[in-house]
């Protein structure tokens, strides 16, 4: 593995529209994988549109690779059912932190790069990415993919690693 970029906190904010894999509802969680580091949300129980806010955290490093997310529902007797998936390209995000540093900016909101939704990256709408305060910011929503409906909201915060003293 390469250089640190930094700790990439993740924020599941909450899901919009999830399919009904349970007799009238769903049991729904979040599966989050960057590499071979995956974390994991609670359960909501019997809710199509959760709210999660939970914060999960992974060490980002060169080579910039991809964030995995998929949605399961929580069945107490059968394997979980598959709500969807949904995965995002971190090197926009890696890209304007480098940005940051190279334009010194730590105070106020600026707005460092834009992500539109393609093929490439499940976005449902444009996403912004930005320097609020001296932190690297880039709020998503995804279109959950091999699924009917829904669609899931993540902030994503990128810390720089902390810099070796030199004395």
């Amino acid at each position: 593995m390469g250089e640190q970029l930094g700790l990439l906190k993740v924020t599941v904010v909450q899901g919009k529209r999830l399919v009904i894999r349970d007799f009238k509802t769903s049991d729904p969680y979040v599966i989050l994988k960057l590499g071979n580091q995956t974390a994991k949300t609670k359960v909501i129980n019997s809710c199509l549109n959760p709210v999660w806010n939970e914060e999960l955290s992974f060490s980002l490093r060169e080579p910039v690779g991809v964030l995995s997310l998929e949605v399961f529902d929580k069945d107490r007797f059968k394997a979980d059912d598959k709500m969807g998936h949904a995965h995002l390209n971190l090197q926009p995000i890696a890209s304007a932190a480098r940005l940051k540093q190279f334009a010194k900016v730590s105070s106020g909101e600026t707005i460092l790069r834009k992500v539109v939704p393609d093929t490439d990256n499940c976005l449902a709408r444009e996403s912004s990415i930005s320097c609020i305060n001296g932190e690297v910011v880039q709020s998503v929503w995804f279109r959950l993919c091999a699924v009917e409906s829904g669609e899931i909201e993540l902030k994503i915060k990128l810390i720089d690693p902390p810099v070796a003293s030199s004395k």
